[in-house]
């Protein structure tokens, strides 16, 4: 047990931490910034808040709070916490850790959570020895790592677990990291009467560049090192800040992502022949400290590999670059780092030369082929064998070239080389090509296919759910897919939106919306108990956190329903909706709605059925038989339908949906139609409904509508023509749906 002298100098260790560490946020609503993981709604949030963690990996640069959500977690579970950091702690710790796990869960039925700060650096046999306790679930790592976790942890713990990517902090965060400290009259600075200058905050804010911890460090300084005023306050100035934060920290590490990221984008700037990129990114580098030499090495493979023939003398300014730089050396030496680069970006590109590498392929794939007897080597055995017997001497040639043979036979036809079309390969490209087709008349030039594309992201696949999701929208039909499909491709998706689907209906978009995003969450606004019943039932098969989060109401009630359900400051990424609006008794309060619920830059996508451009009924039988007033007046009836004003379903339009969406307030918005043809089977049921009285939810039958223009007789008449040509028949079916996206100011 703690006694009084312990735990005295407990609080007076926690006093005396950096302020940085006095600062570190208790719970997620202290939390400042990665809105794109632990906004409301998100994944990791509701995990957080359900005490539902599974295993985790953080990964960012320093001072974007991977160790503080790590802490956060620690204080909100009611599981054991440990934690152990990988440059101090080997394989013994990680024995210990998971035999006192195994000893929790059998004793007190207490899941383990492991902290694992700087991951990155356990070896692959530490990683390797927590590897099955994680899978077999004893204990839940979470870890932290400012190195690209596909390259630095053990694939197999990387499989089994979430990657959340950690961004460094905007301004506006840092700000309010600042503002929390100046207040914390336990932990900060609010027992010190202190004025923060505008400017000065300004400054501290930039030169941190993202970084949380290196905003609090110069604050700490600056407090800590200004005495107070006459009026006992303590002032920052511009002054003081500027000698507490002096060069602002550049994210690079020579041997890490930012490193293999930085020169990437530099190499792709000089490819792109952009001066100004490259200018940049070359600086980047060499303020970070990066080797000159490497650079130098990187441009010098860049002259062959993207410039070639097109400009020969870029190898030969690069290499004299590279030179001088080495009798110069450093800081003047930048000048011709700056010369080389240059050059590079401005001179024309050509990547001819990857032919070598095409013939190379071509050397390891195709068989073996004898050299051509002409070619060969006559100085030995020109007279046992005949050797070089053929051979053309070109100098004896005008233009000192002539038309012979010169692959082997196997090869012939095949073509390695491409001229570019600028610099110096154009001179030669059309002398090259004369030359090929007299000596290569039967060539045939072979197409190669492109790469595929990188994956970037990665979450652990479950393969059940996947294969549930997969059947449950499988069964929906062709035309109920291609405006599914339609609406989503509107959408730039990030797997760790919050979305809401505004009329679940089915689930149609609710069940595609949860394979788009697998870290963030789903909100399903179901007008009914029934409808909301019967997701959640379908829902049954998925994990807790995976379900979409049910909702009941109307889309024009949509703030009363997430205020009724403690979610009052909910704010969507994307709002979703097939036939939101068509049924929706305050279209414009459901707009709206949705406008003030999106996120700045978030997007609204919806899929809306327009009645008024339905398949009309008198078009899909043959009524030659009928009188030619009764066909016009059974024509002008049906149309009639479809024009009445006061009909909300059928007055809804292009135009309607335009004047809507301005009223709404979005900052860009546009409407698109499709036209949809499909087949429809008329059974004697839905004949029957269209020539009874008024339906179950009051709207007027087909046959009420015509009853206003014509007489019963003559509607008899009509049944009967439409029984007798229909019943049971599959016809041709005509729709249109208006496809609204619109977005948030960003």
């Amino acid at each position: 047990m703690k006694n009084l002298f312990d735990h005295a100098r407990e609080k007076q260790i926690e006093k005396e931490q950096p302020l940085a560490a006095r600062m570190r946020p208790r719970t997620l609503d202290e939390y400042v910034g990665q809105d794109h993981i632990l906004a409301p709604g998100r994944l990791l949030r509701r995990a957080i808040q359900a005490d539902r963690v599974s295993s985790l990996i953080f990964y960012g640069p320093p001072g974007t709070g991977k160790t503080t959500l790590a802490s956060v977690i620690a204080n909100t579970t009611q599981s054991k916490f440990v934690v152990l950091n990988a440059v101090l702690s080997g394989v013994k710790d990680i024995r210990d850790v998971t035999e006192n796990a195994k000893r929790e869960r059998g004793e007190y039925d207490r899941r383990t959570i492991l902290f694992v700060d700087e991951v990155h650096r356990w070896n692959k046999a530490q990683q390797d020895a927590l590897l099955p306790w994680v899978e077999n679930g004893t204990v839940v790592l979470i870890g932290a790592t400012t190195e690209n976790p596909y390259f630095t942890v053990n694939r197999a713990l990387v499989s089994r677990s979430r990657i959340f990517q950690l961004k460094p902090l905007n301004e506006d965060a840092l700000r309010r990291v600042a503002e929390q400290a100046l207040a914390d009259e336990e932990r900060g600075y609010g027992a010190i009467h202190t004025r923060l200058e505008p400017e000065a905050l300004t400054h501290l804010v930039e030169v941190a560049n993202g970084d949380a911890r290196a905003v609090l460090n110069a604050l700490e300084l600056a407090i800590e090192t200004t005495p107070p005023d006459e009026d006992g306050e303590v002032v920052i100035g511009m002054a003081v800040a500027e000698e507490s934060i002096q060069q602002r920290a550049v994210l690079y590490d020579k041997e890490g992502d930012y490193h293999f990221d930085t020169i990437s984008a530099f190499i792709k700037s000089l490819r792109g022949s952009d001066p100004d990129a490259t200018l940049y990114w070359l600086a980047k580098m060499v303020y970070a400290g990066e080797d000159p030499r490497f650079l130098f090495r990187r441009m010098l493979i860049f002259c062959g590999e993207d410039i070639g023939l097109a400009d020969p003398n870029a190898l030969t300014v690069c290499t004299a670059a590279a030179e001088a730089f080495d009798r110069v050396g450093l800081p003047e030496g930048r000048y011709h780092l700056g010369m080389a680069a240059l050059y590079l970006a401005t001179a024309p590109k050509s990547n001819s030369v990857m032919g070598f590498f095409d013939a190379l392929a071509a050397v390891e794939k195709e068989r073996e082929d004898d050299v051509p007897n002409h070619l060969r080597d006559a100085s030995r055995d020109k007279e046992g064998f005949g050797h070089g017997e053929g051979y053309l001497y070109p100098h004896a040639y005008r233009d000192h070239w002539v038309a012979q043979q010169y692959l082997p036979e196997s090869m012939q036809g095949k073509v390695f080389y491409q001229p570019g079309d600028i610099g110096y390969e154009e001179s030669i490209s059309e002398q090259t090509q004369r030359r090929r087709e007299a000596q290569l008349a039967a060539a045939v030039e072979r197409s190669t296919g492109g790469a595929p594309p990188e994956i970037l992201t990665f979450s652990p696949r479950d393969r059940a759910l996947e294969q549930w999701l997969a059947r449950t929208v499988s069964g929906v039909g062709d035309r109920l897919a291609e405006i599914r499909d339609r609406a989503f491709s509107a959408i730039r998706w990030e797997r760790h939106f919050t979305v809401l689907d505004a009329r679940a209906g089915t689930g149609l978009f609710t069940w595609e919306a949860l394979r788009h995003t697998p870290e963030g969450g789903v909100y399903a606004l179901a007008n009914s108990g029934d409808i909301a019943r019967s997701l959640r039932d379908r829902a049954e098969a998925m994990p807790a956190l995976n379900r979409p989060l049910l909702l009941v109401g109307e889309p024009d009630q949509l703030d009363a329903v997430l205020e009724q359900s403690d979610e009052a400051d909910l704010r969507f990424d994307v709002v979703l909706g097939r036939n939101a609006l068509l049924y929706a008794t305050d279209r414009a309060a459901a707009l709206s709605q949705f406008a003030s619920r999106l996120r700045p830059g978030g997007v609204c996508s919806l899929a809306e059925a327009l009645a008024g451009a339905t398949q009309r009924l008198y078009e899909l039988v043959d009524a030659s038989s009928l009188p030619p007033d009764l066909l016009e007046r059974l024509r002008v009836a049906e149309e009639a339908i479809y024009a009445n004003p006061d009909d909300p379903l059928v007055s809804l339009d292009e135009r309607a949906l335009e004047s809507l969406l301005e009223e709404a307030g979005f900052a860009e918005h546009s409407v698109e139609c499709m036209d949809q043809s499909s087949d429809q089977i008329i059974s004697p049921n839905m004949l029957d409904r269209w020539f009874s009285p008024a339906q179950a939810d009051g709207r007027p039958s087909y046959a009420d509508h015509l009853a206003r223009h014509l007489a019963p007789p003559e509607i008899d008449t009509i049944a009967t023509l439409f029984r007798a040509q229909l019943s049971g028949r599959t016809v041709p079916w005509r729709s249109r749906v208006a496809f609204i996206h619109a977005r948030t100011a960003g």
